[in-house]
């Protein structure tokens, strides 16, 4: 059995890509079916208005995102997106490639709440 995870990644040329990985669930039991476990660096909380958008921006550390209530909409440069509802999840780790400098049309996403309720995330560290 395994688990679908939606990536949030940076690729060869520095864009950031939407992806899927695999996660094994090859611990537990039949009725609690279970993944190694993962290590974490810790974890905040983030509750974003009504109407909240950001600029471009990579992850300064990889992390899963949880979304707890509201909805999160994701951007990429080539214009793409995914929005996340209430208990979905992505792993950010659109980092910044080693030795570049930021550039807001090439590198990172942009994130907004979408819909008329408050968006509360999840931040784990990986």
């Amino acid at each position: 059995m395994k688990f679908k995870q939606i990536t949030l990644f940076t690729n060869k040329n520095g864009f950031a890509e939407f992806g899927e990985e695999l996660i094994e669930l090859d611990q537990g039991s039949e009725q609690a079916r279970l993944s190694t476990l993962m290590q974490s660096g810790g974890y905040q909380l983030r509750q974003s208005p009504v109407g909240f958008k950001s600029e471009f921006h990579v992850s300064t550390h990889p992390q899963w995102v949880f979304i707890l209530s509201g909805q999160m909409q994701i951007n990429l440069q080539d214009g793409s997106s995914k929005t996340f509802s209430p208990g979905e999840h992505f792993y950010s780790n659109d980092l910044l490639p080693e030795g570049a400098t930021f550039d807001p049309k090439v590198h990172g996403h942009w994130s907004r709440q979408v819909g008329d309720s408050p968006l509360v995330t999840l931040f784990v560290r990986g």
